[in-house]
């Protein structure tokens, strides 16, 4: 098990994860960084996510990948 961190950003600002998550693979990771992404979508508000992004990084701080929420949500048309 690896303790990987979930940041969320947009044009206005970053949420930090500050404790993170340990997960076994990045197959594992990639599903935490959905369910993070889902988790925020479904919450009330007029957030409009299709600008956020989630930065998945390793205890060293290295970005190992990101997810546009717009994977989840689609594109406008």
């Amino acid at each position: 098990m690896v303790q990987m961190y979930f940041h969320c950003s947009n044009t206005e600002g970053t949420l930090i994860d500050r404790y993170g998550t340990a997960v076994a693979n990045l197959t594992e990771a990639r599903d935490r960084a959905a369910q993070i992404m889902r988790s925020m979508i479904l919450t009330p508000g007029a957030e409009d996510w299709r600008d956020w992004v989630i930065h998945v990084s390793g205890d060293d701080g290295e970005e190992i990948f990101d997810l546009p929420f717009t994977a989840m949500l689609g594109k406008p048309h």
